[in-house]
């Protein structure tokens, strides 16, 4: 069928047509950058043609070069017949309005968490020229700290993961935002290679994905290191251990902002006197909680 394609497509409305139906009929799933087959074929179509991501309809009807339609379909036949994110194909990802580079070495960003930062956490931290030190575990691309680095400009940043491929993505973007002098990385299994460091703000995308949850996961999503996503029987292995060490690597007015998923009602069943604080205006369905400095057990 890509075959025909080659010889008979001709403009962007058709590919559009196209590969809305290929991706249809693939039963492909979405969820690192868009949420449905036609979104995800403008922004694959868009992003090869070198065409701006945001006005697909003035160029509908534009005749393309058949290098043009090759190229295209090069990268649709992928995304159908290996199922690869089309973050991965693209070689990247965004959180609002902010691109980051990625790669297999780490997960998709995708963090709600990103939202928060947006808006500085005002009911937290009514001034952020106060914050001076944050600290983002788990970083992965390092998305997340430089958000916080963009957030909170007086602000040293340490991001840390365990994985040394993924610090490789994360020195990659943190070069890009030219925020070298602000953003250190740091390989280490949680805090273990931080020393006695105190931080004003910690967040944290750890790994949450339930056993179960990891068995169930489609094509798309095992593209992504294991390493980032397994969270273990119940998903908050990783996070269990983040509220156990955080309180003495927080300064007294520090805070935390944790995003557990759908670990929600787990989380709060494992710990049913912790007062966590949701964010996202309080939605039922919100995955980001914050808890401040005497509220974390020693």
């Amino acid at each position: 069928m890509f075959a025909d394609a080659r010889a008979n497509l001709r403009t962007v409305r058709d590919l559009m047509r196209f590969s809305v139906s290929r991706f249809e009929e693939a039963g492909l799933v979405y969820g690192h950058g868009t949420t449905n087959a036609y979104d995800e074929a403008a922004y694959l179509i868009l992003h090869t043609l070198h065409l701006p991501l945001e006005r697909l309809e003035p160029f509908l009807d534009a005749r393309l070069l058949p290098s043009e339609v090759n190229g295209v379909l090069d990268i649709l036949e992928r995304r159908v017949r290996d199922r690869v994110p089309a973050a991965y194909l693209t070689q990247e990802a965004w959180l609002g309005d902010f691109r980051f580079y990625v790669d297999e070495r780490v997960i998709v960003p995708r963090s709600h968490i990103a939202a928060a930062l947006e808006q500085g956490l005002a009911a937290w931290i009514p001034d952020a020229a106060s914050i001076r030190r944050a600290l983002d575990l788990c970083t992965g691309s390092g998305c997340l700290a430089i958000l916080l680095a963009l957030a909170f400009r007086r602000a040293s940043v340490d991001a840390s993961d365990i994985s040394g491929p993924a610090l490789e993505v994360a020195r990659r973007n943190i070069h890009d935002y030219q925020l070298s002098e602000r953003v250190r990385p740091v390989e280490s299994d949680l805090f273990a290679a931080l020393g006695a460091e105190r931080y004003d703000v910690i967040v944290s995308n750890p790994p949450y994905v339930s056993d179960a949850s990891m068995r169930a996961l489609p094509p798309e999503y095992r593209h992504e290191p294991a390493l980032a996503l397994i969270g273990g029987d119940d998903g908050l292995g990783v996070v269990r251990r983040i509220l156990e060490q955080t309180k003495r690597h927080l300064t007294r007015r520090g805070i935390l902002v944790v995003e557990v998923g759908d670990g929600r009602a787990a989380l709060e069943a494992a710990y049913p006197d912790v007062e966590f604080t949701w964010l996202e205006a309080g939605a039922e369905d919100a995955s980001v909680f914050l808890l401040e400095h005497d509220q974390l057990s020693d």
